[in-house]
Formats: structure tokens, sequence, C-alpha cells
């Protein structure tokens, strides 16, 4: 079996970074960033930096919202939601990574919408890789690929000797692996 390798996640930024880029003239107001924990809260920390812009950056967890919670449980991980601005009335880009069936998506969705009612949300992912199970699609996309459905695509900090915890000079790559 021949399987191609992961795409280039580096690249992939770099085309979301300017899909976004000139988005954002159309939008009435500048969009808070929030990403979905964790590959989209890396993602939403380089885009907002890239970007400059002034907005607060938020991060919110799905994992209290997801409906596989009883066979997965909680994670000991420190995916917490953090949203330091009011949500109501505030225009909304959620990132994340990997769009897939879009679980995940309705799941922060939901957490997001537990802090508040924003005026409206849009979506951006590095890779929306088909297999929609909800109704769900992004706005702004890195690339669409597609993966057999026994593959997962993961989002990793590539080790280049920076502090990965801040985000630093870390590169993004993918780890594509069998489910």
């Amino acid at each position: 079996m021949n399987i191609a390798p992961p795409p280039d996640a580096e690249a992939l930024y770099a085309r979301l970074l300017d899909h976004v880029r000139a988005w954002l003239p159309a939008q009435r107001a500048e969009p808070t960033l929030v990403g979905i924990y964790s590959g989209g809260a890396w993602l939403a920390e380089r885009l907002h930096a890239d970007l400059g812009l002034h907005t607060p950056l938020g991060v919110v967890s799905s994992t209290y919202h997801r409906d596989d919670f009883a066979t997965r449980g909680l994670h000991p991980s420190g995916n917490r939601t953090d949203l330091p601005f009011d949500v109501n009335g505030r225009a909304i880009l959620l990132v994340d990574d990997v769009l897939y069936t879009g679980r995940t998506t309705r799941a922060a969705l939901n957490e997001l919408y537990d802090f508040g009612r924003p005026s409206r949300v849009d979506l951006a992912v590095l890779v929306d890789r088909g297999g929609r199970e909800l109704p769900v699609c992004a706005s702004l996309v890195g690339a669409t690929i597609t993966l057999d459905a026994t593959r997962m695509l993961e989002l990793r900090r590539a080790d280049t000797g920076a502090d990965a915890s801040t985000g630093g000079d870390a590169r993004l790559e993918f780890i594509a692996s069998e489910v």
C-alpha cells in the first residue's frame, strides 16, 4: 500500500495566513480569534501575532460538549477554555487545525455559546479532510485533502529548540497515523 506523506503544515499555515489577511478587510469589525484546544489554539496564537490583531485572543475546549465524552473521558491535560473578553455581540473567527466530521467544531461552538452570544462565528482550518457527519463548513481553509477514514492527521509542534509552550519559533508539522 502506497501511503502519501502528510501535508507540509508550514506551507499550509502560510496559505491560511494569506486567506485570513485577504478576508479581514471585508469584515465590519476586527474579529476576535478563538482557537480550539490544542492545534487550533497554536494556530490562533500564530495568526494573532502575524496579523498584529488588537482584539484579545481566546481558547476554547470542546471536552465537556463532545458527544463521545462517556467513552473518551476527561483528559488530564490542561485544556481549559480561556475567553478573556465578553463573547456577547463579538465577531469570532474560530480556528482549528483539522476539520473532519464536524463534531469537534460543534462541541467548541456549544462551549463558546456557554459564555455568550457572538454576533457571528466564522471557521478557519488548516486542513479540511472531508468526511463530514454534521453540516459544518469552514469559511477559510489552508487546503482540502482526501484522507482515508482509517488514517488520522494530527498537528504537532516540531522541536526546534524553541519553548513550545509559548509558541516561540516552533514549527508546525503534521503526523499521519492509522486509527
